[in-house]
């Protein structure tokens, strides 16, 4: 969520910028992309871990270089999506970087990737607080980010991470959106029960959330079809749309959106 970029001639941004955890980005860009007109771009900065090809049925594609940039994967005509996953010969590969060429293939995907005209660009980090983040947060400082949104399962061994990418936000000055709890119980498709697989043993991300001080955006249930979809690279929302993980979603989404009203941006 960018109204205006610091980097180069090539990228000004004039609409929305999130940041959002992995597991999350399948379903959220599906479901963004699925209002009428709206133009999304998905950039995975996981540069160790590029999932993002495999989730979004995008592996095998490649990159297309033309006198404009570098031409994003499309999924679909209104949805972008940029990795180093479409750089790797097999998807097997390790990428054995240091810090200063994962900053350098950053400040690539923002200047030289022609995105065309946006609504949202979505950017996919790995967990943690490491170079991935320094560089995006460097590279963005004063593009008017909308903010992070951060998930975490319901145990504290996860929220202690989280609490530590909650700080680093917050010591950078990038504006965070609020929590989703993922993994936040189980529903049998059968019986309807819902069993807690992860107990929340200090509360949870709500309680966690209400500490803090920062917007909670939700629960969302465990559910194998989720995972499943993940692997096939297909939309949970359209293969599952009636089951109570797919209505958390939207609930969710709404909640994102009526955060964060911006206008068109273009990357041209």
């Amino acid at each position: 969520m960018l109204r205006e970029n610091a980097l180069a001639p090539r990228v000004k941004l004039q609409g929305r910028l999130h940041l959002v955890k992995g597991a999350q980005i399948n379903r959220s860009v599906h479901q963004v992309k699925q209002k009428d007109q709206t133009q999304v771009g998905l950039l995975d900065i996981d540069i160790c871990g590029p999932s993002i090809p495999r989730i979004m049925g995008l592996e095998g594609e490649q990159v297309h270089q033309s006198g404009s940039g570098w031409s994003p994967v499309f999924v679909e005509e209104n949805l972008g999506v940029m990795s180093v996953g479409f750089l790797l010969a097999s998807p097997d590969d390790a990428v054995i970087w240091r810090g200063p060429k994962k900053n350098g293939l950053i400040k690539q995907f923002l200047r030289d990737v022609d995105w065309g005209e946006l609504n949202y660009l979505l950017i996919d980090t790995p967990p943690g607080t490491s170079d991935e983040h320094l560089s995006i947060a460097q590279y963005l400082k004063g593009s008017n980010v909308d903010g992070a949104v951060i998930v975490t399962t319901p145990q504290e061994i996860s929220l202690l991470d989280v609490r530590k990418e909650i700080n680093f936000c917050q010591k950078v000055g990038i504006p965070i959106i609020g929590v989703i709890e993922n993994m936040s119980g189980f529903v049998c498709p059968k019986c309807k029960t819902e069993s807690q697989i992860f107990p929340p043993t200090t509360g949870g991300a709500d309680k966690m959330a209400a500490d803090l001080n920062v917007p909670f955006l939700g629960k969302i249930p465990l559910d194998p079809q989720i995972g499943k979809c993940c692997d096939e690279g297909k939309s949970f929302l359209r293969e599952v749309p009636d089951s109570p993980a797919a209505k958390a979603y939207h609930m969710v989404y709404k909640k994102i959106v009526d955060s964060t009203k911006g206008e068109i941006m273009d990357t041209s």
